[in-house]
């Protein structure tokens, strides 16, 4: 779902928002998913500044995608459900997973040759789930701007911005049966994986007791699956053997593994002007990552870390908590798991073929540890 890293200023929205005479953000609206509003800092997983930006295709693509996207959420019929479904996707979005699907159906061809309709249509209906999500995730942490804009919710209200997500997932539902009953079957699944991953990270807020295997199956179903479900949407539309299909649906989940992973790293080792929001805002919403569940086991810091974590953390106790972090163990630990999730996915493409595409799907994973390279040399 949403990535955690924020590159904005959320006072400069509020002060956008109020120049158009529309309400700012409440600053304190309990979020688990912060909106981008004005990069600070390189997005994690952006394709504008990965290798997948340097496919021949890459722009064309792009337009395809988009073109595709709107398409989808037009309603001649219904202007008014037209303009709140189409909402975030003109704020626009990195438009990571459609670009996924589309690697990874290109793996099997030529340098410079593009995917079909249905490669595209694929993709696009992975976005539309991601989007929608978005809609609900909005309602549920009751945020105000998401992608430079206000948010469905508070622009048209809560009702509204869950029919129109709903709206969304059944668009994408749709189109994932246009393209046979295998990409249908795989995107309910994929629906039905995101929403476990969320409950289960519910299930552990405030819990300094969450381990790994709490942590691993959360990530997986609430970030890794979308990944999965766009390599392997590619590889069955692009007309792949059933194990390469396997190896690239693997490349999609280790990948999405590490982006979590990384993620949650940033969040305690990025500076608030790095972030554009408060550092440490996992541990402030009671999401204890993997760099904080190693930190807490840990005998040195451990205990400091625990009796600091509560509902409620006051400022000082923010600061406190993101400094135990950074000294102990777990964000070199967290960060070397991360790097043998993206070896692993590295090794699974690029088995799958050595063309331009399989390369920049490479090149990607790699890219998710240059993110915290970057914040470290800051």
């Amino acid at each position: 779902m949403a990535c955690e890293v924020c590159l904005a200023s959320e006072a400069q929205v509020c002060g956008q928002l109020q120049q158009n005479n529309q309400p700012g953000p409440n600053i304190h609206a309990r979020s688990t998913r912060y909106s981008p509003v004005g990069p600070v800092w390189p997005t994690v997983g952006d394709v504008a500044g990965s290798p997948l930006s340097s496919l021949e295709t890459s722009a064309h693509d792009s337009s395809r995608i988009e073109a595709c996207l709107l398409e989808a959420v037009q309603i001649p019929s219904n202007e008014y459900l037209t303009e709140i479904a189409s909402h975030l996707i003109k704020a626009g979005g990195k438009r990571q997973r459609p670009h996924f699907s589309v690697a990874a159906a290109a793996t099997g061809l030529a340098d410079g040759v593009a995917v079909s309709d249905e490669v595209i249509r694929g993709g696009v209906a992975v976005e539309l789930v991601q989007v929608g999500s978005l809609y609900h995730d909005d309602v549920m942490d009751e945020a105000q701007i998401r992608r430079q804009v206000q948010s469905v919710n508070a622009r048209w209200g809560n009702l509204r911005a869950i029919l129109a997500g709903d709206f969304l997932l059944a668009k994408a539902s749709e189109i994932a049966a246009s393209l046979g009953t295998e990409v249908a079957g795989l995107l309910a699944s994929t629906i039905a994986e995101l929403c476990k991953g969320q409950v289960s990270e519910l299930q552990t807020l405030y819990d300094v007791t969450r381990t790994e295997e709490q942590y691993f199956p959360s990530i997986a179903g609430k970030t890794a699956a979308l990944f999965s479900a766009a390599t392997r949407i590619g590889g069955i539309v692009g007309g792949h053997q059933p194990s390469t299909i396997d190896r690239l649906t693997e490349f999609g989940r280790l990948y999405g593994m590490g982006f979590q992973v990384i993620d949650d790293i940033l969040d305690v080792i990025a500076t608030d002007e790095q972030l554009g929001k408060p550092a440490g805002k996992d541990m402030l919403e009671g999401v204890y990552s993997l760099p904080v569940i190693h930190t807490l086991a840990s005998p040195s810091h451990g205990p400091r870390l625990r009796n600091l974590l509560k509902d409620g953390l006051t400022e000082a106790d923010r600061h406190d908590a993101i400094e135990c972090v950074r000294l102990g163990p777990g964000v070199a630990s967290a960060r070397q798991v991360a790097a043998e999730f993206v070896e692993r996915a590295q090794a699974e493409i690029l088995a799958v073929s050595s063309n331009a595409a399989a390369e920049a799907l490479a090149g990607t994973a790699g890219h998710l540890l240059t993110s915290v390279q970057a914040v470290e040399a800051a």
